[in-house]
């Protein structure tokens, strides 16, 4: 579905991304694992359009989206959850929902799309006449995933979702990927939190990103055959 073939990004003069490759096939959960400040959601805005790679390429279906704008790529079907949420603060949850429908590929059937997403996130079903800067961090973050998932999008780029929330937060979190799997959607994930990236799907793959490079890519079995290499790239303990 997604091929991104050996791209260099910059920031002005600053080279963020060197020559990053990586692959997402319909139907997968893949993560993208790394610290902060290593070019992960350079990755995801790369793909979307945000940025422009000066080489390499962007591939969906078959077809070189390199450099599109974010609204050519969001029409092939391609839904951006950005860590920093960008919810409409001043308009309620029912018009940031309606929001993610402009980017629908045809002609939808509102309501059923509202009772899908509704029933993947309940507790904004108590929210809709609720403005976005009324919610709490977690609901503007179940927010945020409603509105990109109600467009119906064959890929799901999700960065960073768990940052900066509580425990039982990221558990919930964890539990509405998982599902959202599950059913079948494709899912690209930024995340550096590795034992909730772990916990999301037995088949899931995952590419640990370091310096702008990828450094290691594979299934859960071969990165737990290199822990100790995952291990110093995250500058964690796993």
């Amino acid at each position: 579905m997604l091929k991104v073939e050996n791209i260099n990004t910059f920031y002005g003069g600053s080279h963020i991304l060197h020559g990053v490759s990586l692959e997402v096939h319909q139907g997968e959960i893949v993560v993208l694992l790394g610290r902060n400040g290593v070019g992960k959601t350079t990755t995801l805005k790369s793909i979307i359009g945000i940025v422009r790679p000066q080489s390499g390429r962007v591939v969906f279906d078959e077809k070189d989206i390199t450099g599109w704008p974010p609204h050519r790529v969001a029409g092939l079907g391609v839904a951006f959850i950005p860590e920093e949420r960008r919810i409409f603060p001043n308009l309620t949850v029912m018009e940031n929902l309606l929001m993610g429908l402009v980017t629908a590929r045809k002609a939808v059937d509102v309501k059923s799309r509202l009772s899908m997403v509704l029933d993947y996130f309940p507790q904004l079903r108590e929210r809709l006449n609720n403005k976005g800067n009324r919610l709490s961090g977690g609901e503007q973050q179940m927010l945020t995933i409603a509105r990109g998932l109600i467009s119906g999008p064959r890929l799901l780029m999700i960065d960073e979702p768990t940052e900066g929330l509580s425990p039982i937060l990221v558990d919930e979190i964890t539990r509405i990927i998982q599902r959202l799997h599950k059913d079948g959607v494709t899912i690209l994930l930024v995340e550096q939190n590795y034992q909730m990236s772990l916990s999301l799907s037995e088949n899931l793959r995952a590419y640990v990103i370091e310096k702008g490079q990828i450094k290691f890519g594979g299934t859960l079995p071969e990165l737990r055959a290199c822990q100790a290499e995952v291990e110093k790239c995250l500058g964690v303990k796993v």
